[in-house]
């Protein structure tokens, strides 16, 4: 019961938290100077033509009634019409997220294989030059930001060495016959393998570009928590027991190191999702943190909303999901 009621809590303070968000962005945009009916319209337009659009898209109203009107549109579904592209906000937003959470996916499943393989490296072999080395890695990779990353791999293996694709999503030449836009699970679902493997070699170097930052923290923790657990009482038995030390590590250590790990990665897959902004502009790629670029550019009111809530509604939805599967695999949590 306490549990379900620590749940219910969760979703109300979730659902807060997003009318919050709708409120600060939707103020905070509108005071930004620049007038986006003015960006629409030709040199030659009329003050006629600039009121009229004004209307339509309801910026004449106060700021206050504005809001009013959009959030009782969302409340039906109805994120209101992208100003550059006339089209419907929540179809842009949905056709492009895909793109963005499978390369996040990507990005998290290259992090936790590095940083679980730096962290199971250096805790088998502490103390020795190699975990120095590990240590030295790992502060590298944190301090380059994400986008220099980025930079450094388009130079290195899109310039220097072109071993793989530096910009797009797909290679536009081939025939794309998805009835999805999660290209990269679909072209797999359908055994189209060639598709997948030109669809994984557009999105391995910016994914690569955000996961190094991630995979050093998970590699720090990790460690740190897998060394803690080395002195505890049932792992010594196990080493009585005659079984080797990768034997402790990866069957008694881990298992019970593993737990800060998983809040950490699910923590850091929001902040994943928020990076993917400036790295798909890097790489061209068609994802929702390029439209979102594209939208603050253009001062696409509808669709910055639309994009801020998007996300807002992932990053709690994560840290919801995360939280939860915290106290389902945490028996003290559970049954506190």
């Amino acid at each position: 019961m306490q549990f379900l009621q620590s749940v219910l809590l969760r979703l109300c303070t979730t659902l807060i938290t997003l009318i919050g968000v709708a409120v600060i962005v939707f103020f905070v945009i509108r005071v930004v100077p620049g007038n986006p009916i003015a960006m629409m319209l030709p040199p030659g337009a009329t003050e006629a033509d600039v009121a009229r659009l004004t209307a339509l898209y309801g910026l004449d109203k106060t700021i206050p009634q504005q809001f009013l009107i959009w959030l009782s549109g969302v409340a039906q579904g109805d994120f209101g019409t992208s100003i550059t592209t006339k089209q419907p906000v929540l179809q842009l937003v949905l056709s492009r997220l895909p793109a963005t959470l499978e390369l996040s996916v990507m990005a998290l499943c290259i992090a936790i294989l590095i940083g679980g393989f730096m962290a199971l490296t250096g805790t088998r072999l502490r103390g020795s030059k190699t975990e120095a080395a590990i240590d030295i890695g790992n502060g590298m990779a944190l301090s380059v930001p994400d986008f220099l990353w980025g930079l450094i791999l388009i130079l290195s293996f899109g310039v220097l060495m072109p071993i793989f694709h530096i910009s797009g999503r797909v290679t536009p030449s081939l025939p794309l016959p998805f009835t999805t836009n999660f290209y990269l699970t679909e072209s797999l679902l359908r055994l189209r393998f060639d598709l997948w493997l030109d669809i994984a070699s557009h999105m391995f170097m910016p994914a690569l570009a955000l996961a190094i930052p991630l995979a050093a923290i998970i590699g720090q923790l990790l460690k740190q928590s897998l060394k803690e657990t080395m002195h505890l009482d049932y792992v010594t038995l196990a080493r009585t027991k005659g079984y080797s030390e990768t034997h402790v590590i990866l069957r008694e250590a881990l298992p019970n190191a593993i737990l800060p790990t998983l809040t950490l990665v699910g923590v850091q897959f929001t902040f994943l999702i928020g990076g993917t902004v400036i790295i798909e502009r890097l790489f061209s790629y068609e994802g929702l943190g390029n439209m979102a670029i594209d939208a603050v550019v253009n001062r696409d009111l509808p669709l910055i909303q639309g994009i801020v809530i998007l996300f807002a509604v992932i990053f709690t939805g994560v840290n919801l999901l995360v939280d939860l599967t915290y106290a389902a695999l945490n028996p003290r949590l559970r049954h506190a």
